[in-house]
């Protein structure tokens, strides 16, 4: 009988503790094949048994006369009959021995195919050391001609990658994306602000499609730039093959403010059953669809399909603010606390939700952000408040970011990038210096990007790493198209559903 044990979920491929798992399922599978041949054998014995004994009981009942007939009958019976058992035994024995290393030998491949399977996704995603740790590291590789195979394809594929130059690394970044652009570009007093600085979802899928047929791969900028427990900065590397180039990439205002409602865009992002990040999304007549309407899950399926879009499993950066709360949850202390000057939105939102809570928002809201981080995202302060960081004083940055730590950094693990609001920076193209600067390295931020319709803006100084960022959005669309010729054709990309002339800004 099996032998009851707890059942044990298999642990991630590449730890000690799925070598551990490995192992076990092995042994496990060979004790059960030899209780399997002991059982058999048990049978066959006492079957033996059972046959001699009605021979010996048979042969008292003969007369006295035939007594030496009936032994040396008798003798020859059994002795017919030993030999069929041992050829029986010696049948099963083989037979056992051959079934239990084809069995495991089985189980063996599965694992073994799961492993390469894992290795070639790192690969694909440029971790070649990784990938061939991982191989060298199974049990089976010694044996495994695949595994072989695979690591001196890696090893020679490492071999032609050379460092990209970090000061030509570019950066790109959306808004939320415009899933209905009849409600979007609907004549209200909206409508302009969303055609200039707004991308559709068509418009992004065509980019992100051409960036990838031309060889973009998405960075992190950690791997741009290092920082050690000082908080000194250090360059980083990225290692590529020839014909690709690296990209960062990222997303403003990533909480689905309440003026956008009704007007054709996600209204949050959840985690589904399957544990795939999707939005939400209200219909005309109230019912709730959950898709892939905004950057993040675009992002996600689109790598899932391509994981060499990705390098080492990044992906992008979402910039938060934090006064309507993040990922579309309700999460700063004001809907509860409902001071005096709460705006009409909130207000309203509140008057239509009575059973808000804030502890649920934000279990939800860090719910979403701990899967999406596990995806390879990463987070920003886009300021507490949106604000222009150029233009307020010191004191007023110092209370926006106090409330950002507070309502925010604990749902998405902290962070040390920031992307400044309205695309302003600390200084022109001078090296950073001033109050706000120290203050917000106090803070713990490293990472700075602004905006900069230059191919490239890159910084990695000492105790900062800074990066411009180009805006892929109508407005550049319509009036710089040349200023994205590196990136795709943009009138191939422009959505006839965009009213024209896309109004100028100012």
């Amino acid at each position: 009988m099996e032998e009851n044990r707890p059942r044990r979920s298999r642990p991630e491929m590449g730890t000690p503790e799925y070598e551990e798992w490995r192992k076990c399922m092995l042994e496990r599978r060979r004790k059960r094949l030899q209780r399997e041949r002991r059982n058999r054998l048990i049978a066959i014995g006492a079957a033996v048994l059972l046959v001699s004994g009605g021979i010996s009981a048979g042969v008292t009942a003969f007369k006295e006369k035939n007594t030496a007939v009936s032994q040396q009958k008798k003798s020859a019976s059994a002795t017919k009959e030993s030999n069929e058992t041992e050829n029986q035994k010696n049948s099963q024995d083989e037979s056992s021995k051959q079934n239990v290393p084809t069995e495991a030998a089985a189980l063996e491949e599965t694992l073994s195919g799961d492993t390469l399977a894992k290795a070639d996704i790192l690969a694909q995603q440029y971790n070649y050391d990784k990938a061939i740790d991982l191989l060298k590291k199974d049990p089976g590789y010694g044996s495994s001609q695949k595994m072989q195979n695979a690591v001196k394809k890696y090893e020679e594929t490492k071999a032609t990658c050379t460092a990209w130059p970090l000061e030509e690394v570019t950066h790109v970044f959306y808004h939320i994306l415009i899933k209905d652009t009849s409600k979007a570009f609907d004549g209200d007093y909206k409508e302009a602000d969303y055609n200039q600085v707004m991308t559709t979802i068509d418009e992004f899928n065509k980019i992100t499609q051409t960036m990838y047929d031309k060889g973009y791969v998405m960075v992190s900028i950690k791997d741009m730039a290092k920082v050690d427990e000082n908080g000194n900065i250090t360059e980083g590397e990225i290692l590529l093959p020839p014909g690709k180039t690296p990209f960062v990439l990222s997303q403003d205002d990533v909480c689905y403010y309440h003026y956008m409602d009704g007007d054709g865009f996600a209204t949050k992002l959840i985690v589904d059953e399957e544990g795939k990040i999707r939005n939400e999304y209200v219909e005309d007549d109230g019912s709730v669809s959950v898709g892939d309407y905004d950057m993040v899950p675009l992002i996600d399926r689109f790598v899932e399909q391509h994981p060499d879009f990705s390098y080492r499993g990044a992906k992008g950066i979402v910039a938060l603010t934090g006064y309507n709360g993040i990922l579309g949850y309700r999460t700063d202390e004001s809907y509860e606390t409902r001071p005096a000057d709460l705006d009409a939105n909130k207000v309203q939102w509140l008057d239509e939700h009575p059973d808000f809570s804030l502890e649920e928002e934000r279990a939800a809201a860090k719910k979403v952000a701990d899967a999406m981080k596990a995806e390879g995202w990463e987070f920003a302060s886009h300021t507490w408040g949106h604000q222009n960081v150029g233009q307020i004083s010191l004191e007023k940055l110092q209370s926006d970011t106090e409330k950002f730590k507070k309502n925010v950094d604990p749902l998405i693990g902290g962070t040390d990038i920031i992307i400044f609001a309205f695309g302003t920076d600390l200084t022109n193209a001078a090296d950073y210096s001033g109050d706000k600067f120290e203050y917000l390295k106090g803070q713990g931020y490293n990472y700075y990007c602004n905006v900069d319709s230059s191919q490239y803006f890159v910084q990695i100084r000492d105790r900062y790493f800074r990066q411009g960022r180009r805006n892929l959005d109508g407005y550049r669309m319509y009036y710089n198209p040349e200023l994205l010729e590196d990136l795709f054709n943009a009138k191939e990309v422009f959505d006839s559903a965009r009213p024209t002339p896309v109004p100028p800004m100012g």
